[in-house]
C-alpha cells in the first residue's frame, strides 16, 4: 500500500469542501425559537436538551434552521426512524453537521466507512468490519479492560474528590480503541483533542478545520507506516491487508475506517459511562440498589443508554422531497437525535424518568437502520465493566459540586468534567 503523506490535506480539503451556494457562516449564538431557528451547538441544549426535545416534539413535527445552511430536526421516535432507514433521500456521506458540506462525489463511499457510505457500498464494508466486534471477539477485551478500571481507581491515591469523568470515564475507551488499533496507550490523551476538533469545531473557518483534522490524518498515516513495517495481530494491520471484492483497500478507506473507530469508539463510549456515573451521583436510591442487586445492572445499562444517549447522527438530503409537510430541499441537513426518539413517551411508557429495572427498552442509542453501531456489544462490554468496578470499590459518591459539571456541546454529549466525593 503506498502511502503519500500530502494525503491528510488533499482529502480533508476535498471532504470539506463546500457546495456552491450552502455555506453559511452562522452555526452558533443566542436562538430566537427552537422551532424555527434551532442550534445543537448552545449551551443550554449541551446542559439539558430534553425539554427543549420534548417541547418541540408538541409544538411541531420538525423544527428547521437558517444556521449550517438549512437544516431539519425531528424529534419524534416514528420520524427519527424513519429517516434513519430511508436511504434513497437521506444520504450518509456526511454525518457531522456544520457549515458546509462535502461532494457529493464523496457518495456512497463517505469519508469513514461504513459509518458514511450509502449503499450498496455500506454493505460490505460493515460487513468487513463485523468479526472484529462480535461478542466472542469482544469477550477477549474484558479482562484486560477490567484490570484498566481498577488502575484508574488506584491512581486516585485516596482522594476526597475527582473527576469521574477525565480520570475515569474519559480513560476506559481511549485505552481498549488503542490496543485494538496497535496505537500506543500514552497517546490517549492526543485522541480526545481529534474527537474535540472533529465534533466541536464545526463552526471554524473551513481552513483551520482542515489544518486541525489534518492533525488527526497525518497521526493515523503513520501508524498505517509503522504498521506496514512491522505487520501484527490488530485490527489497523488488518484493515492494510482487508480485500473488499477482491482488491485491497484504499488508504482513503483505510485511514477513513480507523478516524470512525478513533473517534466514535472513544468519545461515545466516555459520554455513556460518564453519564451513567453523574446518574448515580445524583440519585443514591438508584446507586445503593446496584451495589444491593448487581444483577439489576443489565438493565440499569439499557437504561441509562435510553435516557442519556449520547448520540445524534446528520445526514443530507439527497432530492428534494416533502416529509411530513416538511418541505426539504437538495442537500439540506438533517439531524438525528436519538436522545430525543429515546424519550419520546409515544414509545415509552415513563419516557421522562429513569428507571433501571426497566425490562422491555427497545432504545435507539445505537442508532437506527442500516447504520445502527458495528461496536454496540464492544460499548456495552466497556460501559458495564466501568460501572462494575466503580460501584465495587467506590460504593458511596455523589457529586462534588453539581455546578462544576459541564457537558460536551454538538451530536455526542456526555460530561466534559464531572467532580464527585467519594465516601459520602
Amino acid at each position: 500500500m503506498a502511502v503519500d503523506n500530502r494525503f491528510a490535506q488533499d482529502h480533508w480539503e476535498k471532504r470539506d469542501r463546500e457546495s456552491p451556494g450552502r455555506h453559511s457562516e452562522i452555526v452558533t449564538g443566542p436562538v430566537s425559537d427552537w422551532a424555527s431557528d434551532f442550534s445543537h451547538m448552545e449551551p443550554e441544549w449541551a446542559a439539558d436538551p430534553y425539554p427543549i426535545q420534548d417541547e418541540l416534539r408538541l409544538r411541531c413535527p420538525i423544527a428547521h434552521t437558517a444556521r449550517f445552511g438549512g437544516a431539519w430536526l425531528p424529534t419524534s421516535y416514528d420520524d427519527i426512524a424513519a429517516i434513519a432507514h430511508d436511504t434513497e433521500h437521506f444520504s450518509s456521506r456526511a454525518i457531522i453537521m456544520g457549515n458546509f458540506r462535502p461532494p457529493r462525489e464523496l457518495a456512497p463511499i463517505g469519508g469513514s466507512p461504513p459509518i458514511t457510505s450509502d449503499p450498496p457500498f455500506h454493505h460490505d464494508a460493515r460487513k468487513l468490519l463485523l468479526p472484529a466486534f462480535t461478542k466472542t471477539a469482544v469477550s477477549t477485551l474484558e479482562a484486560p479492560t477490567r484490570a484498566f478500571c481498577h488502575s484508574l481507581i488506584d491512581a486516585f491515591g485516596g482522594r476526597d474528590v475527582v473527576d469521574a469523568a477525565a480520570e475515569y470515564a474519559h480513560q476506559i475507551p481511549m485505552r481498549v480503541i488503542a490496543d485494538m488499533l496497535g496505537f500506543p496507550p500514552e497517546d490517549g490523551p492526543q485522541f480526545r483533542e481529534f474527537a474535540k476538533n472533529t465534533l466541536e469545531g464545526i463552526n471554524l473557518p473551513p481552513q483551520e478545520r482542515v489544518t486541525r483534522m489534518s492533525a488527526l490524518f497525518y497521526y493515523l498515516l503513520a501508524q498505517v507506516h509503522e504498521h506496514l513495517e512491522k505487520p501484527r495481530d490488530d485490527l489497523t494491520t488488518f484493515l492494510i491487508n482487508a480485500e473488499l471484492n477482491g482488491r485491497k483497500l484504499d488508504v482513503s478507506h483505510v485511514v477513513g475506517t480507523m478516524t470512525l473507530l478513533l473517534i466514535a469508539g472513544t468519545d461515545t463510549t466516555a459520554s455513556a459511562i460518564g453519564a451513567s456515573l453523574w446518574h448515580l451521583a445524583k440519585n443514591p436510591r438508584d446507586r445503593e440498589r446496584l451495589v444491593d442487586q448487581p444483577e439489576l445492572l443489565p438493565l440499569a445499562i439499557e437504561e441509562f443508554l435510553r435516557a442519556y444517549a449520547p448520540v445524534s447522527m446528520a445526514r443530507l438530503v439527497t432530492q428534494d422531497v416533502v416529509f411530513r409537510e416538511a418541505e426539504m430541499k437538495t442537500d439540506d441537513w438533517v439531524l438525528l437525535p436519538y436522545p430525543a426518539a429515546n424519550r419520546d413517551p409515544a414509545q415509552f411508557d415513563r419516557a421522562d424518568e429513569v428507571i433501571i429495572d426497566r425490562d422491555v427498552n427497545r432504545h435507539a442509542a445505537f442508532g437506527l437502520g442500516i447504520h445502527r453501531c458495528v461496536g454496540s456489544h464492544l460499548a456495552r462490554m466497556e460501559l458495564r465493566v466501568a460501572l462494575e468496578v466503580w460501584l465495587e470499590r467506590v460504593a458511596s459518591f455523589c457529586l462534588a459540586d453539581a455546578s462544576a459539571v459541564s457537558w460536551s456541546a454538538g451530536q455526542v454529549r456526555g460530561p466534559h468534567t464531572l467532580p464527585v466525593r467519594i465516601g459520602r
